[in-house]
Parts: C-alpha cells; sequence; structure tokens
C-alpha cells in the first residue's frame, strides 16, 4: 500500500510481509481496505480471505490506538463476525474518545510573543502552538525580522513564551546569528529582565541548512522528530518552504511535475502538523509570493462601452468556439476596441485562467473566418463543436465563481477596496495546495513613503520644496524617504481576519531591536501611497 506508511507509521508490517506486496501492486489503499468488502478485495488480489480479514482488522485496530478510540470490539475488526459493518444489524457499544469537547477547551492557550503589545493585539496573543502558521509576504516586508523574534520570545516563560528551545530550518541561507544577537540586546523587553532571570540565548537556538529537497525530506521524516523529543523544542521554523519545491519542480513543466509536487505538499503539511500536534509547539513557516499576472476574460466589461451592434455581437463571440486571439480583431470600419473599452482587467494567478474557457469567434460580423479558408494556424478557430449553441440570452458564470475572485479570501491580495490599478497584485507561492496545510497565513506588505526634495538657491538664500508636478523644476521631484510595512492576518483559527484592505492591519517598523508598532495616532489612513 502506498500511503500504508504515511497513516500508519509504526504499523506492524513484518506480520503480514506475505499480503503487502501483493495489495501493493493492486494499488489498494488503507481507505480501499476499510471500505471494501472482504469478498470484494479477495477477488482483486487473489488472497485468502482469512488472512485479507485479519489484516484489515489490524489495520483498523491501529487506527484506533493513534486516535484514542475504543471500540466495543476492541479492535477486533471492522466487522462483526457474521460479516456485517458496525451498525448493521450488530449491537455496538458508544465509542470513547480520548478527550471531550470540555477537555479540549480547559486546556492551557499558549502562544509565542512577537515583543509588541499591537502585534500581539492583532494576533490574538501571538502565535499559537499546535497549528502551522505561514508567514508570507515580498522581499523586504520583514519575514526574516518576524522570524528572527520568535527564536529568542519561545525562550521565555509563559505568558510570553514556552520556556523550550527553538529549531531554526534554513533552505537559502544560513541563520543570521550577527543580527540575532542586535536583537537580544537592543531590544527593550529583554533588556529590562531582572539580572537573575533566565533570559533567552543563541545556545537555544538549533539550526541547520537543507540545500535541496532531498536533504530536507530526510531531515524533517527522521532527525526534526527525534531532535524535538529529545531538546523539548517548542517552536520550528522553516524559512522557506518553496525554495526547494521551486528548484525541484519547476525545472520542467507538465502536469506530472504539479501532480508530483502536491503529494509533496500534503505529506510534508500532514509532517508539520504532527508535530506541532503530538509535542504542543508552533511551527512557523515563511513562504515567498510571485506576481499575479493579468489574463481576465477582456469581454466582462467592454460590452457596456460598445455600441449596441457590435456588444451584441461581441456577446455572441465569447459564447462561440474558437481562438482567443480572435478578440482583438478589427470590427466594422476598422474599428478596433480600445483599452479603455476593453476595461481594466483584473490581474489574477496562472492557475485562474486556466480554469477559464473563453474562446472567441465572432459569426455575426463581416470580418469573421468562417468564410475564410483553414490553414495550419487557424485550423482549430473554424472547428465548431457538435453539441448546439445556447441561446441567446445565456449568460455566463458569475465572476464571484471563479477564482480571481475568491482568491482574494485566502492570498491576502486583491480585496483592497482602494487598490489602485498600478499595483501589482501578489500570490503566496505554491498555490492553493499548500493553502488547504496551513492553520493560518499571516501577509507582511512593505509600500514606500514619499518626500519632497529641498532646493536651496545659493544667490538668494531661498529654501523651496518642490515635488515632480512643479513646471520648470525638472531635476526635482519625490524620493523614497523610507518604507511603511504592516502586518494582516488573512486567516486563523484562533482570531478573526485583519479584513479587507490594509484599514484594520498592524502597521509597524524594523529597528534595531526586532519588531515595533506604530502608534494609531500615527499610521494614517491607507490609500496605497501617502500624500
Amino acid at each position: 500500500m502506498s500511503d500504508l506508511s504515511q497513516v500508519l507509521p509504526d504499523f506492524p508490517v513484518a506480520q503480514h510481509a506475505r499480503l503487502l506486496p501483493v495489495i501493493e501492486r493492486h494499488r489498494l489503499t488503507v481507505a480501499d481496505l476499510l471500505t471494501l468488502e472482504v469478498a470484494e478485495i479477495g477477488k482483486r488480489t487473489k488472497l485468502p480471505l482469512l488472512d485479507v480479514k485479519r489484516l484489515c482488522n489490524a489495520i483498523l485496530a491501529a487506527l484506533h490506538a493513534d486516535l484514542g478510540v475504543n471500540g466495543a470490539d476492541g479492535g477486533d475488526g471492522k466487522r462483526s463476525q457474521d460479516g456485517s459493518r458496525p451498525g448493521q444489524g450488530s449491537d455496538v457499544e458508544a465509542v470513547s474518545l480520548r478527550h471531550t469537547g470540555a477537555e479540549l477547551l480547559a486546556r492551557p492557550w499558549h502562544t509565542i510573543s512577537t515583543l509588541d503589545v499591537s502585534l500581539d493585539a492583532a494576533l490574538g496573543g501571538g502565535v499559537p502552538t499546535g497549528y502551522i502558521t505561514e508567514v508570507t509576504g515580498e522581499s523586504g516586508a520583514g519575514k526574516t525580522q518576524f522570524l528572527l523574534t520568535l527564536l529568542l520570545s519561545v525562550q521565555l516563560p509563559p505568558p510570553h513564551g514556552l520556556g523550550r528551545p527553538a529549531l531554526y530550518i534554513s533552505t537559502e541561507a544560513a541563520l543570521s546569528t550577527k543580527r540575532l544577537s542586535q536583537i537580544l540586546t537592543q531590544n527593550p523587553f529583554f533588556r529590562a529582565l531582572d539580572a537573575d532571570a533566565a533570559k533567552p540565548s543563541l545556545d537555544r537556538v538549533i539550526s541547520t541548512v537543507t540545500p535541496d529537497l532531498e536533504s530536507q525530506d530526510h531531515i524533517l521524516t527522521y532527525q526534526v522528530p527525534v531532535e524535538v523529543a529529545r531538546r523539548n523544542i517548542g517552536l520550528i521554523v522553516l524559512d522557506s518552504v518553496a525554495a526547494n519545491y521551486r528548484a525541484e519542480f519547476e525545472r520542467g513543466s507538465g502536469g506530472s511535475n504539479m501532480a508530483a509536487r502536491s503529494a509533496e505538499l500534503v505529506r510534508l503539511g500532514h509532517l508539520l502538523r504532527e508535530l506541532a500536534r503530538k509535542h504542543d509547539l508552533a511551527v512557523v513557516v515563511a513562504n515567498q509570493v510571485a506576481d499575479r499576472f493579468s489574463s481576465s476574460n477582456p469581454f466582462a466589461n467592454m460590452t457596456s462601452s460598445l455600441p449596441h451592434s457590435h456588444s451584441k455581437s461581441y456577446l455572441s463571440a465569447a459564447k462561440s468556439s474558437g481562438s482567443r486571439s480572435s478578440a482583438m480583431t478589427p470590427g466594422p470600419q476598422g474599428h478596433t476596441p480600445t483599452r479603455q473599452q476593453l476595461g481594466v482587467m483584473s490581474q489574477e494567478s496562472p492557475l485562474a485562467s486556466r480554469s477559464r474557457n473563453i474562446n472567441l469567434v465572432n459569426t455575426a460580423n463581416p470580418f469573421s473566418t468562417q468564410n475564410v479558408e483553414p490553414s495550419s494556424s487557424t485550423a482549430d478557430i473554424v472547428v465548431r463543436s457538435s453539441m448546439p449553441a445556447p441561446p441567446e440570452e445565456f449568460e455566463p458564470a458569475p465572476a464571484v465563481l471563479s477564482l480571481d475572485h475568491q482568491q482574494r479570501w485566502f492570498t491576502g491580495w486583491g480585496d483592497d477596496p482602494y487598490n489602485h490599478h498600478h499595483e501589482t497584485l501578489k500570490t503566496p507561492s505554491l498555490g492553493l495546495v499548500w493553502t488547504m496545510q496551513i492553520a493560518a497565513r499571516i501577509a507582511l506588505f512593505r509600500r514606500p513613503a514619499y518626500g519632497r526634495k529641498v532646493v536651496v538657491d545659493e544667490s538668494s538664500n531661498i529654501t523651496s520644496t518642490y515635488d515632480a508636478a512643479d513646471e520648470g523644476v525638472a531635476s526635482a521631484g519625490p524620493y523614497v524617504k523610507s518604507w511603511r510595512r504592516w502586518m494582516k492576518v488573512v486567516f486563523a483559527p484562533h482570531v478573526p481576519s485583519t479584513g479587507q484592505g490594509l484599514e484594520g492591519a498592524a502597521e509597524f517598523e524594523v529597528v534595531a531591536g526586532g519588531l515595533k508598532g506604530v502608534e494609531k495616532a500615527k499610521n494614517k489612513r491607507v490609500k496605497g501611497i501617502d500624500d
């Protein structure tokens, strides 16, 4: 079975060594063995029914032991003596879980502080244990500074930390111990600790580098669990999660690479979740972002701006089958849709563009390719479907069902009502598959704060302030004075999301002592670019 070692790593395979190779050859999974009838499994594999039944019972008993569920059959299997399933003619007692809901709610809530009041308030107290938390953002947004602060604060006693060491796994560069020492000596919280109090130390930060996916897989699978149990690790940091997967699976193209990458991401998520749940530790991963390309349907906003005779023909063209390139073919009297008529195309991910099936051929206009002899380049344009065409009043699916609209709720970008169209939207790497593996996503943003150049006239000793809009001053103009940064909770299980755009995001600065929140009085309304 391809997934038995992943579902039940401690399953005693030696006792069923004769059966497992045959089941592996027939591609039967654990789910198949638990849901299919014994007779069906025996028919497929040609194995003795009694041996198959014993294997299924052993797997079910191992799952019960792993989940802490005690059944009435004592783990004797999924079927009673008469072959019926539990609940189908057999008396089965109520199962008992390891912990009730009240016991889970009564558990103490542990978080790791960022050592800043405003950032902790936005995070609901800090980064929680028992979950995978992702910190994403473009280069220079402060991801590494955020992680380095957590490496030290986890060593503090509750409520600011766990009093436990940290493990730092890097996929790109070694741990910056110089910057870590600077945070340790310059942070006001550490400097205010009593002399006899236990202070964080660099000795309690274990670090390693995984330059490729093979070494990363080996370290996470075999060495990290041993190190966590031996040293009582309270925080695992993976910086960054996308680097090795990009290098390994983006060398070629094709669905096979994407399928293999998705399987590896699911396996990584399962491994990290098990470590977080079993040892009550926090797993924090840094993720990169990529630009979201513009490839939406240009006919979404153009029909209202074109003349009525043209808009109807363009709408019917969107319903026909053909080539996307024919959308920009000149219309009657040489009319070509302008950028204003096409509307502003939204920015979406490549996955969203691949999910669309909008093929454009205008059969109602004289410039249609219907009467043109097909060539090698236009053969796919004139091919018609055998299915009847939809009626004239047919409307396409609502835009709210597209990935372009839905991804704003889990990526962190695209939900800003004040977003300017010249700003490039971002998308966290590794796509929707990795998003399903994490419990919380924290997005960090960085935008420039512009200043005005001051020009001094030496002859008159007059100081003037100019910007780029002033005439006659070609050399003077705005310049990037500093960078403003925000932290936004995109989704999390323990705290509500920040909201649309950056209105409710917590602004912070990167200082010598780590991260420092900006006071609300100084935090002006975000409009994309400062006035």
